[in-house]
């Protein structure tokens, strides 16, 4: 609550000022009518300024560029079943299907276009360190402060587990807003030979999460498969009875036998 609080007073007062700030980095769908909304009115809802990330036009297929790449960040949870969204700046067919998903889980009117509706709908998911409103940098990194000593550079698997939470983030809302806890998340290399982890292991890169919480690992492990996860491992796997693994490593691994994965 005083996340929220404090983004909406900071939200206030950069509005407020003169100056602009940007931005940095680097299935079935449904229909409705198109958002109605004057040009003036979208041209300031666009302009509405966000401590994490801003987008300063509208984005739709055929589009590219940075601010297409941190759309389809925040769409990564939505590539449908078993599929995964390439985080490549171009705003093609996939990118469209994924924000069509988005549109439809949050009651936003179905188009395919990322204009001021979804843009406000992303603000309201992302907290001003560009963690997401349901997961922190914190909980995805109970090893050390700062994501060091791992696999990657500590830039790198901060990111790495950034965009890991918006995955999160999805599968939160299709399972019905529900918490979801994360037992383990980044590791260094230190950590992960504490807890006997494998030499290669997803942690190690920032983004592979183990997660428990109210819903059984089994129906954790069958729903991270809408969710863009290529690394999928839970009960019938071993060491993996008391908790459901999830990452994005390069291809395709997914084992749950208990579960009918």
């Amino acid at each position: 609550m005083l996340r929220r609080t404090a983004r909406l007073v900071l939200s206030f007062v950069m509005i407020s000022s003169v100056g602009l700030v940007g931005g940095f980095l680097t299935a079935g769908t449904a229909t409705a009518a198109p958002h109605a909304v004057t040009q003036k009115a979208a041209v300031e809802d666009i302009s509405t300024q966000d401590a994490c990330y801003t987008w300063s036009r509208t984005l739709r297929r055929g589009m590219s560029g940075a601010d297409v790449t941190q759309l389809q960040i925040r769409l990564a949870g939505y590539p449908g079943y078993g599929s995964v969204l390439a985080l490549d700046g171009s705003f093609g067919p996939h990118t469209e299907q994924a924000l069509r998903r988005f549109q439809q889980a949050y009651g936003l009117s179905v188009d395919g276009v990322a204009g001021p509706q979804t843009f406000n709908q992303i603000y309201a998911l992302q907290s001003a360190d560009c963690s997401t409103v349901n997961f922190t940098f914190a909980e995805l990194n109970k090893c050390n402060s700062n994501y060091s000593g791992g696999a990657v550079s500590a830039a790198v698997a901060r990111e790495n587990a950034r965009r890991a939470m918006w995955k999160l983030q999805a599968m939160r809302r299709a399972m019905g807003n529900a918490p979801i806890n994360i037992s383990s998340g980044f590791r260094s290399y230190t950590c992960n030979s504490r807890v006997g982890g494998a030499s290669n292991s997803r942690h190690l890169y920032g983004d592979g999460v183990d997660l428990v919480g109210s819903h059984s690992f089994c129906n954790l492990a069958r729903q991270a498969r809408n969710h863009g996860f290529n690394g999928i491992l839970g009960p019938g796997y071993p060491g993996h009875h008391n908790h459901t693994h999830v990452d994005t490593r390069s291809s395709r691994f997914w084992s749950a036998s208990n579960c009918g994965i």
